[in-house]
């Protein structure tokens, strides 16, 4: 039977777009869903911040009266025009080649229309969505925060003519109740440069004092990096009122100067992997409450994001936030740490973690081809 594709248009077809994933990976042990309320959110122009610059469409692929497939197309006009580029997101298919080419020649057709020339992703709207396509490391739980997929998807893209684009790693620290020996030479680092990591009361008075400075600083230190767009003070605002509330002051590292203005910053937060999978992505009616105990009780912590300004990049910056994240995770009982993806390439962000014993823990991957 043919595949039909159709443009996702009214609050029916989003639940279904959103909710595909669930029936596609009920077996899997390791995926683990997207909070369902924040999917909604993310294709809401009211809600998202990146329609202020972005244009998307979601597409479904039928085959009869069963949904064998879905993706999202997108364009970031502020990154993506120059290259003429359009991305692929929210990409899940059963194992059949006619509905992963139904689906890739949707996002060609859409891309086309609107003088694209080439296809990249699995990408959001920004560096803040979901990206990479998982390549290795489908024997770990997912991170709650990253995508999961089945092997085949890789395979399949790859029969359609895609290459790999970039490379994203990640490692998991392990954590011990002996501090790096380097650590005792932090006070020399706040004395030379006047820096400190502030220790604030609470984290909303943190997300008053530091809060839009401190995205303003990520802005500036991202900026080289490929496909990265600024994020506007209204996503911004987005961001912080949807994470501050999960957020932990012990997770939260904030390196300022001596003028108090944000020079690094550091976020983790305890897994919620095994409570959003288990409340299959929904808060209610027991999800928030399973969500709120791996808040307070866990052995470990997805970094989230991690940056220093430019000026203060050699300067041992991550050290102090090292030390205060370690000397935190001692005390709350955290014995490891599953660093966010990082590009194969930025050599300085992976040089940070050289005095911690690492293991390799997945690999992801974006796809370009031409259209």
């Amino acid at each position: 039977m043919a595949i039909t594709i159709v443009k996702v248009e009214s609050r029916k077809q989003l639940k279904l777009f959103v909710t595909f994933p669930l029936k596609l990976y009920k077996d899997c042990e390791n995926w683990v869903p997207a909070l369902e309320g924040d999917e909604y959110d993310t294709f809401n122009p009211e809600k998202n911040g990146a329609y202020d610059f972005c244009e998307a469409d979601c597409f479904l692929a039928y085959r009869g009266d069963e949904i064998v497939g879905r993706v999202a197309a997108i364009i970031n006009h502020k990154a993506d025009d120059a290259q003429k580029l359009v991305r692929f997101g929210w990409l899940d298919f059963i194992e059949d080649m006619e509905v992963l080419k139904a689906l890739i020649n949707t996002v060609a057709e859409w891309g086309k229309q609107r003088g694209r020339l080439e296809m990249r992703g699995p990408w959001g709207f920004t560096d803040m969505d979901k990206e990479g396509l998982l390549i290795e490391g489908y024997e770990n739980l997912s991170p709650f925060t990253c995508l999961y997929n089945f092997p085949y998807y890789g395979t399949m893209l790859e029969q359609l003519g895609f290459e790999k684009d970039v490379d994203w790693t990640q490692r998991v620290l392990l954590l011990d109740h002996e501090m790096p020996p380097t650590y005792k030479f932090a006070h020399l680092i706040e004395e030379r440069y006047g820096i400190h990591v502030v220790q604030p009361k609470s984290m909303k008075q943190m997300c008053k004092q530091y809060g839009m400075e401190i995205f303003h600083m990520y802005n500036e230190a991202f900026a080289p990096l490929m496909g990265f767009s600024p994020l506007t003070d209204k996503q911004i605002a987005n961001y912080l009122d949807t994470y501050v509330p999960i957020l932990d002051k012990d997770f939260v590292a904030v390196a300022v100067d001596s003028n108090d203005k944000p020079i690094g910053f550091l976020f983790c937060v305890p897994s919620l992997s095994k409570a959003v999978k288990k409340s299959n992505g929904r808060l209610f009616p027991f999800g928030f409450i399973r969500i709120l105990k791996a808040l307070k009780k866990n052995d470990t912590l997805e970094a989230l994001i991690i940056g220093v300004s430019p000026e203060h990049q050699q300067k041992g910056v991550p050290l102090l936030m090292f030390k205060y994240l370690h000397e935190n995770c001692i005390k709350r009982g955290i014995e490891r740490v599953i660093m966010n993806p990082q590009l194969e390439e930025n050599y300085k962000v992976q040089s940070l973690f050289g005095e911690y014993k690492t293991i390799p823990f997945m690999r992801r991957r974006a796809y370009k081809k031409g259209i």
